[in-house]
């Protein structure tokens, strides 16, 4: 099974700005897509934004122009958040979907990182 792990998540003033980063492991031959969500407190999981294979990005409306995301040749995925709102406080979530080198195919979610946006 694949393992995923987010890091990168602090306390920021607003305004601040950080990386987040995502490592997968795991005998993964391929990946069809990995991508970012977020929980704030009270709130429901929502779409931040994600990429394909074919590196066809994706962003949700709420963080459009603020949030991006990429993934360099190991795999590692980022997500560059810049000008941050307190509204942007939650548990910030990886996920990985791909093909194992057995052949089958997996879908994993990270435990999460916490991003804390307060003055």
């Amino acid at each position: 099974q694949v393992h995923v792990v987010e890091s990168g998540g602090e306390t920021v003033r607003p305004g601040g700005s950080l990386r987040l980063s995502c490592a997968a492991s795991g005998t993964i031959a391929l990946i069809h897509t990995m991508g970012w969500h977020r929980q704030g407190p009270g709130k429901q999981r929502e779409f931040i934004a994600s990429i394909t294979g074919a590196m066809t990005e994706k962003y949700g409306d709420s963080m459009k122009g603020r949030f991006t995301i990429s993934r360099d040749a190991t795999g590692t995925l980022y997500l560059q958040m810049n000008d941050l709102k307190p509204e942007d406080t939650g548990v910030y979530y990886c996920n990985v979907a791909g093909r194992l080198r057995s052949l089958a195919e997996f879908d994993s979610w990270g435990q999460g990182t916490q991003v804390t946006v307060s003055s």
